[in-house]
């Protein structure tokens, strides 16, 4: 069976924290940490993470797919105009906060030789959730609960072709615990297949560089009633 992600780095991790633990794509399971004890892990399609913790720097390039990524040797087959479905392990109701989504188009021959250098413009949104007003329901809410399913579209008017997955959770805290945000970013491969011919020229984004400390979508205090302006660009659509 084909896995979803690299094993972790450490087997002890922080229970407050959360990752994708497993994903459907193209109708195929992913599972990422089913092979702990193996001694020549499998290939992945997702570009491995360090831990369950966050990264909080915006200008590091950590802000990326996370702390010590490295590109994957597969790719997920799929077609534009399908969705694909995350799994993330149980999030903790304390880090409520948005679930955004982009992509990045790899050369043409794979992503498994390519990561964007900290200036490359190449990344564009394609879903974002937010607040429901000045509600306690986030985008990052039914993560809270079991089975914990994120999905998101492939944009149907995509050009085959290799696409890098940039997909995660910005958790928000009171201005009087954790100052800011913390970004738990993770990175998957997938060859896109269809008849789309569009390959996005506007709204494009380096990691870092889409979001700066100052934002008020990364300073904002989740514990205030007010309403919450989604960082980065707006989303890609056909």
């Amino acid at each position: 069976m084909k896995t979803f992600a690299t094993l972790l780095a450490s087997i002890g991790l922080v229970a407050a924290h959360g990752f994708v633990d497993n994903a459907t794509i193209g109708g195929q399971f992913y599972q990422p940490y089913q092979d702990p004890y193996m001694g020549s892990p499998p290939d992945r399609i997702s570009r491995k993470i360090p831990g369950n913790g966050p990264v909080e720097d915006v200008t590091s390039l950590a802000i990326q797919c996370n702390a010590d990524s490295a590109p994957a040797k597969l790719h997920a087959s799929a077609a534009a105009g399908s969705t694909v479905t995350l799994r993330w392990t149980i999030w903790p109701d304390s880090h409520v906060g948005p679930v955004i989504t982009y992509m990045a188009r790899c050369p043409d021959t794979g992503c498994q030789d390519w990561t964007p250098s900290a200036s490359d413009k190449v990344w564009f949104k394609i879903k974002e959730g937010g607040r429901e007003g000045t509600s306690n329901v986030w985008a990052a809410t039914p993560l809270m609960t079991a089975p914990a399913n994120y999905e998101y579209a492939i944009p149907s008017c995509l050009k085959p072709g290799y696409y890098l997955v940039r997909h995660e959770i910005i958790a928000l805290h009171s201005a009087y615990s954790y100052p800011g945000a913390q970004f738990y970013p993770g990175c998957h491969q997938l060859q896109v297949t269809g008849s789309g011919t569009k390959t996005p020229s506007s709204g494009l984004v380096s990691f870092p560089g889409a979001y700066k400390s100052t934002d008020p979508g990364v300073t904002y205090d989740a514990y205030q009633a007010a309403t919450y302006t989604i960082p980065g660009p707006a989303v890609f659509t056909c």
